[in-house]
């Protein structure tokens, strides 16, 4: 590929669409500093990707865009356009369906940059790879910017090593193992992130099977809790609603006092007002007098004023005309000094005059003799600059010779311990790569052995993970089922406590018979009904006072009525109570009514529900409340009821108890086992990975020695025929050192000479100083008569003016006596109109104070009005308050009715007057807030105890197992794609070495004689160092121009660094061409004859490969040498324009 044309429309100062041909050969690019030359290889750059807004000499890449000018607007845009021929079709596959590729680069502000090919779209990396991979690119050491070479030569040598890069065309290789490293590091990251995950979802899945059991307790208490909210909240509606009602008849009290407050209010307002209307005529006269008062002290100040300068105007003109007076005194005796400074003026000149006399005779005479001293002097040195040359050559020779000989002795011991250190390092680089396969193959041993550990650690784990899951289940079932026990046996446990104690509580006033009766469950209320208090009263004995005593039984007992049975059937009672329960029958309700009439004295008949129907006539409803010793016999049957159900509860807790530890100790042994496994796969893990390691570092230390041993035993061939060198040239420096001639009596002759001239140089510093000596006093008596003529006519010239001064101050001081006279009449005037003006302000004074007290007056009845009116106004604000405190409060209770109603509508969808239908409750039967509220608490309390809750438990497991297997999928495609990564990585690095070394050769020769040639003989080679593998070694340069000894770089002058880091760079052309070369004032240090030089390289390198040149530069034999010349200039402030001409047509045109 080869570039053609370079178009640029609004880049930096190029604002204009400019074209660069770029044509084969050699073409320049001249202009003067700042015009914008160097912003042509910018424009090159940046079209083949550079995105480094230093690169661009900016601050950021908008600054590329065209800022303005003083005749030029601002642009919006910037754009380059890049033509390459591709007839050859060299370009990549993407690139290669066309003759001409068109690379646009486009940036536009706040928008950003864009590339097209072809006018279509591509990526910047798309871009960068084109011109990579045709050996050129933003970076390219082709494109040599000004300063580049400062840096090449200012480089370290691993910095270096990129030319070599260059060269081999491995730039792009580069990249490829860079994008395949970050991917391999990817991978890894990603291999131990899955492993991580796998864990975690293992744990996760045992997790789940807990969390369904849960979700269905959860569900239970859910129902429960939501009937009970829902009776709360119907509850705190109907609260609210009595509260508003209640809330709306203060309103109405509090609105009525407000208004009486509001009209006491008005009342005193319009008293404020009739107040306020007499005060304002009050202020005013009050403002009036004050102010004439005012006016009048003015008046009075400003006489004072006035007086007082009129006493200074005095003093100052009597001052002044004192100091006229000494002034014309002192203007007389400086005359009289002027006359005499006159006088002594002339004679000085007088006697300077006599003194030049013959002064002109013997300051040529002076001058002849230093000529001839000079003139002797100049022939004695030209001799000695002769012998100087001549010496000096010799020495020169002399040293260059010797130091050739030590050079080359150096050279040849340093090139013989190096061959010997090449074979000594092939020997150990063989030997380690022996090794390093060995590992390799211990490695791969041992990776296969962890790798079998490994999976009998999971099939271990995996049968223990099954056992612990269904264990952890079953001790789930066996905690549930315990809590269960345990819930029911505290329950009762206190209720039978609460029973007790309210049994124990009835019975402190002593025995009664009641804690010795029991009646079966069901006939409590009939038990009640017949005996009612009865039952409180104890069994006495015969001498007891109150009680139950023993009787004998009735001889002849009454039948009860109708199909009644004996109620003493169902009761276990004493005996004192035969007689009374052998007269009470037990009746079904319906038939209670009909049979009483049928009723012996003292007989009564009862129903289960606790009705009553006595002999009397009396009867009581079982509907009422029932008795207390109804409800202590129901009491007493629900106490043993209650007791025989906690002995039954104990005994479930016990086992419960007993199951749910056996359980519960086999799973803390199953997990104690499952953490031991996952610890032994752990370890296998990363034994295994470990092996892996090992294995990869064996493969990557093979290959690195592999091409250790292969760039090493090059070196050996190498070192071998640089020794051979080496002798040949030790050889030649040692016949060199016997043709010269002897060195010791050159120098004796120089020394004779050097002391003959200086002589010569005394003798004439003596003649030069006497000459001047005489020139030096000449220049000062002239210079001193020229200043005594000045001075004398200054002098001449202050007498004739003086007379003019003394009258002019004369006459000031009769102005200043006349101003004197007038202004000592001003104070008496002065004085005479301030006693007028006295008065006056006594009388204005009077009339302030009398207007002063009557708005005293008025004030004070408006002060009294305005406080009844705050006084009127505190009580209607008070009112109000009082009814905005109502009004709130009703409006409060109005919220709470609607935000109870809102809750209601939010929480359950539903009206508060359909909640209740709902909720299937009576109104009147709603325990209160308190208690259902407290309630509420408990079940919101055994929710919470639950902790979180999967509801979705079973779901969520099918999920997490199909992710698990998908990572497990996963996991081993990424140690697969981890394998072939390390084996590319591994063939990029060899296929880098092989064609870094083939390059350095290729460019070490090549650089050897470019060197040669610049500098006209010399020697020069590329050396390797600071490591063993190329790919990491740097690149030093070791020259030796001629006449010098052997050294690195940093040690050759400026100039000589420069054609060296250019002869490495042309050395870099011919190992592998770039399609373009721009070199920006490269030639800027050399001197004309190494430009001829550098210019003979160039049309060398033109003639051997296809490069076409870019040459930027001032000098006049560069442009000299071109083929065609491009000019920049910039005729507007700020905006470059180009012109060209094309050099070889202007030459075949004038032959």
């Amino acid at each position: 590929m080869q570039f053609s044309k370079l178009r640029l429309t609004g880049f930096k100062s190029f604002v204009d669409p400019t074209e660069l041909i770029i044509a084969d050969g050699l073409t320049g690019v001249v202009g003067p500093n700042g015009c914008g030359k160097s912003n042509l290889l910018e424009a090159l750059r940046w079209v083949m990707g550079e995105n480094r807004p230093t690169a661009m000499r900016g601050g950021g890449m908008e600054d590329v865009i065209f800022a303005g000018a003083a005749s030029r607007p601002a642009r919006n845009y910037a754009e380059v356009s890049l033509l390459i021929d591709n007839t050859q079709r060299l370009a990549p596959a993407a690139f290669n369906t066309q003759d001409v590729l068109e690379v646009i680069r486009r940036i536009t502000r706040d928008v950003g940059s864009a590339f097209k090919t072809n006018g279509k779209d591509s990526r910047a990396k798309d871009v960068q790879m084109l011109f990579a991979d045709a050996s050129t690119g933003a970076h390219s050491p082709a494109l040599v910017r000004q300063g580049q070479i400062s840096e090449l030569i200012n480089a370290k040598p691993k910095a270096r090593r990129r030319v070599l890069e260059e060269a081999a065309g491995i730039s792009g290789l580069y990249q490829r193992r860079h994008e395949a490293e970050l991917k391999l590091r990817g991978s890894e990251t990603n291999l131990n992130r899955v492993d991580d995950v796998v864990e975690q979802l293992d744990s996760q899945l045992a997790s789940l099977a807990r969390q369904a059991r849960q979700a269905k307790r959860y569900r239970e208490i859910g129902n429960e809790l939501r009937q009970s909210e829902g009776l709360l909240l119907y509850r705190r509606w109907r609260e609210a609603d009595v509260s508003r009602q209640k809330a709306v008849e203060e309103l109405s009290d509090a609105t009525k006092a407000a208004a009486t407050a509001q009209t006491e209010a008005l009342q005193l307002l319009r008293l404020r007002e009739l107040c306020e209307e007499k005060v304002p005529p009050l202020r005013e006269e009050e403002a009036i007098s004050s102010a004439i008062v005012q006016r009048l002290n003015v008046q009075r100040d400003t006489l004072a004023d006035e007086e007082f300068r009129a006493r200074g105007q005095i003093e100052t003109l009597t001052s002044r005309i004192e100091q006229l007076t000494k002034d014309i005194e002192r203007e007389a005796d400086l005359n009289k000094d002027a006359e005499e400074t006159i006088k002594r003026l002339v004679w000085e000149q007088d006697q300077i005059q006599k003194a030049s006399m013959g002064h002109e005779e013997k300051l040529n005479l002076a001058n002849n003799a230093a000529r001839e001293a000079a003139s002797i002097l100049q022939d004695k040195e030209s001799g000695l600059d002769k012998h100087t040359e001549d010496a000096a050559r010799l020495s020169a020779r002399h040293q260059s010779a010797h130091r050739l000989l030590d050079e080359a002795k150096a050279l040849l011991e340093k090139r013989q311990t190096d061959s010997d250190s090449a074979v000594s390092n092939v020997l150990i680089a063989e030997q380690g790569l022996e090794e390093a396969q060995e590992r390799l193959k211990q490695a791969t041993a041992t990776r296969a052995i962890t790798q079998e550990v490994m999976l009998k650690s999971e099939a271990k784990l995996l049968e223990i993970e099954e056992k612990r899951t269904i264990t952890q289940a079953n001790d789930s079932d066996a905690r549930s089922e315990l809590s269960e026990a345990e819930g029911e046996a505290n329950a009762l446990r206190a209720e039978v406590s609460a029973l007790e104690r309210m049994i124990a509580r009835d019975s402190e006033n002593g025995k009664q018979l009641i804690d010795a009766i029991s009646a079966q469950k069901g006939y409590e209320a009939a038990l009640g009904a017949a005996l009612s208090d009865d039952l409180k009263m104890p069994i006495i004995d015969v001498n007891g006072l109150s009680g139950w005593a023993q009787m004998p039984d009735y001889s002849n007992v009454g039948k009860l009525p109708g199909n009644s049975e004996s109620l003493s059937i169902y009761v276990d009672a004493p005996l004192v109570l035969s007689r009374r329960l052998s007269q009470i029958g037990l009746v079904l309700r319906k038939d209670g009514e009909r049979l009483q009439a049928e009723l012996l004295p003292g007989q009564r008949l009862v129903s289960a529900e606790g009705d009553l129907w006595r002999w009397d006539g009396f009867r009581q409803g079982g509907d009422d409340a029932p008795s207390s010793a109804a409800l202590r016999l129901q009491q007493k049957n629900r106490l043993e009821e209650l007791r025989t159900a906690l002995r039954l509860a104990s005994t479930r807790l016990d086992t419960s108890q007993e199951k749910f530890e056996q359980i519960h100790n086999k799973l803390l042994d199953l997990m104690q086992a499952d953490q031991d496994a996952r610890s032994e796969r752990k370890s296998a893990d990363e034994m295994t990975t470990n092996a892996s390691r090992q294995m990869s570092r064996a493969e990557a230390d093979c290959d690195m020695l592999a091409g250790k041993v292969e760039a090493l035993k090059l070196a050996k061939t190498r070192l071998e025929e640089e020794t051979y060198s080496a002798s040949d040239d030790l050889r030649d420096a040692t016949r060199a050192i016997a043709n010269l001639a002897d060195l010791e009596v050159a120098r004796d002759l120089l020394e004779t000479i050097k002391v003959a001239v200086e002589a010569a140089r005394m003798t004439m510093m003596t003649k030069r100083s006497m000459f001047d000596e005489i020139r030096r006093e000449g220049e000062l008596r002239t210079k001193r008569r020229q200043e005594i003529i000045q001075e004398v006519s200054g002098w001449r010239h202050r007498l004739t003016t003086a007379e003019k001064r003394i009258f002019e101050l004369d006459e000031r001081k009769k102005t200043f006596e006349a101003e004197l006279k007038l202004a000592s009449s001003a104070p008496d005037e002065i004085l005479a109109k301030r006693d007028e003006l006295s008065k006056s302000i006594e009388e204005s004074n009077d009339r302030l104070k009398s207007a002063s007290d009557n708005l005293a007056i008025g004030e004070s009845e408006l002060r009294k009005a305005e406080q009844g009116e705050r006084d009127a106004e505190r009580r209607a604000s008070e009112s109000r308050e009082k009814r905005a405190r109502a009004d709130a409060v009703s409006e409060a209770s109005a919220i709470q009715v609607s935000a109870a109603s809102d809750r209601i509508r939010e929480d359950l969808n539903i009206d508060p007057e359909s909640l209740l239908e709902t909720l299937d409750a009576d109104p009147e039967e709603i325990p209160s807030a308190e208690k259902i509220e407290s309630d509420v608490i408990r079940l919101r309390r055994q929710r919470d105890a639950l902790g979180a809750v999967n509801l979705r438990a079973e779901e969520d497991s099918k999920e997490v197992s199909e992710e698990r297997d998908a990572l497990v999928i996963e996991k081993n495609d990424l140690e697969e794609a981890i394998k072939a990564l390390r084996v590319g990585i591994s063939s990029l690095n060899k296929e880098g070495r092989e064609r870094l070394l083939a390059a350095f050769d290729e460019v070490n020769i090549n650089f050897s004689r470019l060197f040669k040639t610049l500098f006209g003989g010399g020697e020069a080679n590329l050396v390797l160092v600071e490591s063993d593998d190329p790919l990491e070694a740097g690149l030093e340069i070791m020259c030796q121009p001629p006449g010098k000894k052997l050294s690195t770089l940093s040690l050759l002058s400026g100039g000589e660094q420069t054609l060296t880091a250019l002869a490495l760079i042309f050395a870099v052309f011919l190992a592998n061409p770039a399609p373009i070369c721009v070199l920006d004032e490269v030639d800027a240090p050399l001197d004309d004859a190494n430009v001829n030089r550098f210019c003979d390289m160039l049309d060398d390198m033109t003639s051997q490969t296809d490069t076409r040149f870019l040459i930027i530069t001032h000098h006049a034999v560069t442009m000299a040498r071109m083929d065609r010349l491009f000019g920049v200039t910039m005729a507007e402030q700020g905006v470059s324009q180009l012109v060209s001409v094309d050099l070889s047509a202007a030459e075949r045109l004038i032959d």
